[in-house]
């Protein structure tokens, strides 16, 4: 492929991402339709339920549509769900070639709009920028291909390696600007996950703001809100805690009831959910099968030392997402993460895949292996 086959499928996957925070459960796309040498419609999908990016860019084209070459970033779907095939849309528009970055996972068409296309006199091109089409959408590749969700684990932490005070005080080790970050982080994710040690002990609200998001549509980002997961082997959790009467749906993972307070056995907003492991403790892997299973691209795990440390320990975290702050809390504060090693041939390798300033913290993304 040429060149400006690359800057279009570039701009393509720029298109893409105006949809990181809106169209969950569906994949982020974008497509740009041009015709001798020229753009002539450009479409991204913004959100669940609306038209997909290769119609968008279609109705944008319009007449011009004809005879012409369409960029997308992930295989023209060739079924009918809640809007008919994109396959079919450019059939219908007479588009003469088809460029896409990548084959879509999803079971449902992985190669069925691609052979559709072709059977109707179609050119199509697959694989163009493939790596940067797959980054767009981790959680929709990951959960197609294996049924578990891209899983991230959060921290914040001290230039020691502190995340909260013997007490377990821990609000604010990072500033604003990282906060923020956090915000978006939160608001592009599917569910996040916590524990009730947390959830007890800092009352978090663990909610999307539109106001701390920072982003010109944040008002409409912040109208969906992330499922929160409270894992709770204990039945620890009390009707007390903030977030139970906060925006969004809440699901409490035990592994057996144990006594859990009446008022929340009867909450509308509330589900229990047992996810039981041999051990007495909720079954991690399970706990993720099932979010996968509730269409959960991307989950964000924001818990204390021990809950992340055993979602890294189980090889069930993708990414680590450390904000490191420029302050010391002291030999007395508690560590970053809870992992039961005691040799150097059970340490857990990392792969850095990015470190940014972000105000006056900087922020160290880490790939994981997961089993």
């Amino acid at each position: 492929m040429t060149d400006p086959d690359r800057i279009y499928m570039a701009e393509a996957i720029q298109l893409a991402n105006k949809g990181l925070y809106t169209t969950e459960p569906n994949p982020r796309v974008g497509c740009i339709i041009v015709k001798d040498g020229q753009v002539v419609g450009r479409g991204w999908h913004k959100k669940a339920g609306q038209g997909h990016a290769e119609v968008n860019a279609l109705l944008d084209a319009g007449a011009s549509a004809e005879g012409s070459t369409a960029y997308v970033t992930l295989e023209p779907c060739s079924h009918v769900g809640k809007t008919p095939p994109c396959a079919n849309a450019l059939i219908e528009a007479k588009v003469k070639r088809v460029v896409a970055a990548m084959q879509d996972p999803n079971p449902l068409v992985s190669g069925r709009g691609f052979q559709r296309l072709r059977d109707a006199g179609v050119t199509v091109d697959v694989g163009l920028l493939q790596s940067e089409a797959e980054m767009l959408n981790p959680g929709f590749v990951k959960r197609m291909k294996t049924g578990l969700p891209h899983v991230r684990v959060k921290l914040a932490m001290s230039v020691d390696g502190r995340t909260a005070m013997a007490s377990g005080e821990s609000q604010w080790i990072t500033g604003s600007a990282a906060r923020q970050d956090v915000q978006r982080l939160r608001a592009r994710s599917s569910a996040i996950i916590t524990g009730s040690g947390t959830v007890n002990l800092d009352d978090p609200s663990l909610t999307v703001r539109a106001e701390e998001l920072g982003l010109d549509n944040a008002e409409e980002v912040a109208e969906r809100q992330p499922l929160r997961v409270v894992v709770d082997s204990e039945g620890d959790i009390t009707s007390e805690s903030k977030l139970l009467g906060l925006a969004g749906k809440i699901v409490v993972a035990m592994a057996a009831n144990k006594g859990v307070e009446h008022d929340l056995l009867h909450s509308e907003k509330i589900s229990f959910k047992s996810f039981s492991a041999d051990n007495g403790r909720v079954d991690l892997k399970l706990l993720l099968s099932w979010l996968a299973a509730q269409g959960c691209n991307e989950v964000l795990i924001e818990a204390g030392a021990t809950l992340a440390g055993a979602f890294i320990y189980q090889q069930l975290a993708d990414e680590l997402w450390i904000y490191m702050a420029p302050t010391l809390m002291g030999s007395r504060a508690r560590p970053l993460l809870n992992l039961p090693l005691d040799k150097m041939s059970q340490q857990i390798p990392m792969t850095l895949v990015e470190s940014r300033v972000v105000g006056d913290d900087i922020r160290f993304i880490y790939h994981l292996e997961t089993e």
